[in-house]
């Protein structure tokens, strides 16, 4: 069987363009010094046409039966998840082309149309299984209508759990500083460790930036459509200033077809990795994107820029202009101000015992011919009451969302625990059959929320249930961005925002 396995593995390089058919012998046999083997057998005209005949969606067929082979000789020491996807990730590095053909293939792409070179690089993440398809189709998605639009909302299933042996090994393991983090450049072709995935069927793309070399690259988890990482060259912390605001227009002058935002730059509001300068974006339209300006606002100096608050739970401007160097500049300025800005009214602080608290999570795009930036107004501070964050999901709302409020929140996309998914299964059971929940030791954490929307329905039962806790799980997921909105919409919160609006023309 591993014969043959290793054969099908073969032909899913050529089928998928990874191997060249030049390259099949040639990427058998570092298949054959992997495995311990030291010949390839004879094998039938039938199976040599059950081998051509192999299917792409057999990879986690195919990779999962040569995984037990390496288990069962003693090639792979451990049989955990952690120890398998490092293993697996060696196997299909025999098939990648080195990073130059990518960069040079990349680059002809690029010259007939930036589309054209992201598709290729993109189904080259996926044939190449460092994005894992088969893991992703099994996240949980679905879409949950509100005032604000569609608000997407997502199961992350596609992380796997590390198994207890690999946690035990990582305590123990010795803590390298290489790569530096898993953003840096160095990941590239790194075989990890069970505390560092690894990346040998990792390839990246080099972009310039204002100038500067940066890297870009699919994100492995893949949140939306084409979900990319664009990451500077060198480990430098997070900064939004003027500088980011002109590297994301640079992003997005190369790719137009692609929005690029970025995470906040503090605790809190920030993204989960505020050491290494980078940004996120892809080939998708968030709710955000969609949803209108629902007032305009002017600018002394800055006329010839569109300028508007955005009808979102959330606090943002956006500006519109053709010329991205005025948008740049009035960007820099609300930034700017922003920083040093402090309403006590409205419980907005610039800094607190010298601690600075509002930053700007800002998302830029091409649309129509005009370039859109997105200044998200985001505040860090916290209370006794909140002690996790003031504009963050509040503690009643954390059954559902704890985690901080990224840039992919921001825009209207939830990014929910795995826990959840065996969660709403158990509180489905429990509703039908009229179980008390606080005495269910997982589940009781839900029991207000399940009190609170169950008298907003008629009927629940079998037929409808999914699809009401589904909606409640939207409902409380735009609560949560209600809650990390500086300037709430009521009619006294929009007063404050509008007070800092007319403070920029003071």
């Amino acid at each position: 069987m591993i014969q043959t396995d290793i054969r099908k593995l073969a032909q899913y390089g050529v089928k998928t363009g990874l191997v060249p058919e030049e390259d099949r012998i040639y990427t058998i046999n570092r298949l054959l010094e992997l495995f311990e083997l030291d010949e390839l057998e004879e094998i039938s005209g039938e199976q040599a046409a059950e081998i051509a005949e192999t299917e792409t969606e057999e990879l986690e067929q195919i990779l999962g039966r040569l995984l037990d082979y390496a288990y069962e000789k003693g090639i792979l020491k451990e049989n955990g998840v952690v120890y398998r996807d490092l293993f697996d990730t060696r196997i299909m590095s025999l098939l990648m082309p080195r990073p130059s053909e990518v960069i040079r293939t990349f680059q002809e792409h690029y010259a007939q149309d930036p589309g054209e070179a992201t598709d290729y690089y993109y189904k080259l993440s996926c044939d190449s299984d460092y994005i894992r398809r088969y893991r992703i189709k099994k996240d949980m998605k679905w879409v949950t209508s509100t005032e604000y639009g569609d608000l997407d909302i997502t199961i992350n299933l596609s992380k796997p759990e590390k198994d207890p042996k690999a946690i035990a090994a990582a305590r123990t393991a010795k803590q390298s500083g290489y790569p530096k983090c898993l953003l840096c450049k160095e990941n590239e072709g790194y075989a990890g460790r069970v505390n560092h995935p690894a990346r040998q069927n990792h390839r990246i793309i080099p972009v310039t930036i204002q100038g500067d070399t940066w890297g870009f690259q699919y994100s492995p988890y893949v949140y939306y459509n084409e979900h990319c990482i664009v990451f500077n060259g060198q480990h430098i912390p997070m900064k939004i200033d003027r500088g980011a605001f002109c590297k994301l227009f640079d992003f997005v002058k190369q790719f137009p077809h692609y929005f690029v935002g970025s995470n906040a730059d503090l605790p809190i509001v920030g993204g989960s990795i505020l050491s290494h300068d980078h940004f996120q974006g892809g080939h998708y339209e968030f709710a955000m994107a969609k949803a209108p300006i629902e007032r305009s606002v002017a600018v002394k100096g800055y006329e010839d820029v569109e300028a508007g608050i955005v009808k979102w739970p959330m606090s943002v401007i956006r500006l519109k202009a053709r010329d991205t160097e005025r948008i740049i500049e009035l960007a820099d300025k609300i930034l700017r101000h922003w920083r040093g800005y402090t309403d006590e009214e409205a419980f907005v602080f610039a800094e607190t015992e010298g601690e600075p608290h509002n930053t700007i999570t800002p998302i830029a795009r091409k649309r129509d011919g005009y370039f859109e930036l997105d200044l998200v107004l985001r505040n860090n501070i916290t209370t006794k009451e909140h002690p996790l964050g003031v504009y963050h999901p509040h503690a009643n709302l954390h059954h559902i969302k704890k985690e901080n409020i990224g840039l992919i929140e921001v825009m209207g996309l939830a990014v929910l625990p795995a826990r959840l998914k065996d969660e709403m299964e158990g509180l489905k059971k429990a509703i039908l059959d009229g179980k008390d929940l606080r005495r269910d030791e997982v589940l009781e954490k839900h029991a207000d929320w399940v009190d609170e929307f169950k008298g907003n329905y008629e009927t629940i039962d079998a037929s409808n249930i999914d699809e009401i806790i589904r909606k409640e799980i939207g409902i409380v997921f735009m609560q949560v961005l209600t809650d990390a909105g500086v300037y709430k919409r009521t009619p006294g919160g929009q007063q404050a925002f509008d007070r800092f609006i007319a403070s920029l023309n003071e």
